[in-house]
């Protein structure tokens, strides 16, 4: 049995979503030396529960999965979904590098938005926030508006502004998602490639969750360019913390 490529990028990347979830829950009760909060914070310090936020993401990828098979539909009466010639590696690495800096061009400044207007905050963004210590079943978790803002029209823009084919996107969302996994996934671990190649890890994002980092380190989920470049990076130092883990230390006031 084959399957279209639009439905393989339909699947595959809400697929991997819940895959490296488990993965990573599961490094997160054992490798507790690398943890950036002891265990219980979750359930401590959030207003939302670890069950409503597994539903929500849920809800989330069917949202994504209808949006994304009415698109493929569209495309087959246009008759835009003819077979695709996979280009050079040289182009591929191109398109990937664009898409990249097309999403976190779209997701800083959307992201940055949610945040200043205190309407979009209090009655959409404050959703996801009601993480103060992120996790990783957590990553996608919001309201469905914001799906729609950052990661659908986001995704959308860096796959038609790159030019990349509907099989690259494949590879390319499924590594979106999990470098947004391992953002929120709570452990500064430094042999992970992830967080040793990108300077936006985890250690930066948690930074962005604590109260006092709320107005600064909007980047996501690859690069911290805008917040230097726009002067809302928070700078901060990760320390072994007493007792076991790791800790944020912020180097400034907010």
């Amino acid at each position: 049995m084959e399957f279209s490529d639009d439905l393989l990028s339909a699947i595959i990347p809400p697929v991997v979503h819940w895959v490296f979830a488990g993965i990573y829950g599961l490094l997160g009760t054992y490798l507790t030396k690398y943890r950036l909060h002891p265990k219980g914070d979750e359930e401590k310090n959030n207003t939302v529960s670890k069950r409503a936020v597994i539903k929500g993401v849920l809800i989330q990828h069917v949202i994504q999965i209808a949006v994304h098979f009415m698109a493929a539909k569209v495309r087959a009466n246009e008759g835009s979904a003819a077979e695709e010639q996979q280009p050079s590696l040289p182009v591929l690495a191109v398109q990937w590098i664009i898409a990249m800096i097309v999403m976190d061009t779209w997701q800083y400044f959307i992201h940055r938005l949610v945040h200043v207007n205190r309407f979009l905050y209090r009655h959409i963004h404050a959703a996801h926030h009601a993480q103060i210590v992120p996790y990783v079943y957590g990553a996608l978790y919001g309201h469905p508006i914001e799906s729609l803002l950052l990661d659908i029209i986001g995704g959308a823009l860096a796959f038609l502004i790159s030019g990349m084919t509907t099989r690259t996107s494949i590879y390319f969302f499924s590594f979106a998602t999990i470098k947004s996994l391992d953002l929120h996934s709570g452990l500064y671990i430094p042999w992970n490639p992830l967080q040793a190649l990108f300077f936006n890890n985890c250690a930066f994002h948690d930074t962005h969750h604590q109260l006092k980092g709320h107005r600064h380190n909007f980047s996501q989920p690859f690069f911290i360019s805008w917040d230097k470049i726009l002067g809302t990076y928070m700078p901060y130092s990760v320390e072994e913390r007493t007792g076991g883990g790791f800790e944020i230390k912020f180097l400034k006031d907010a």
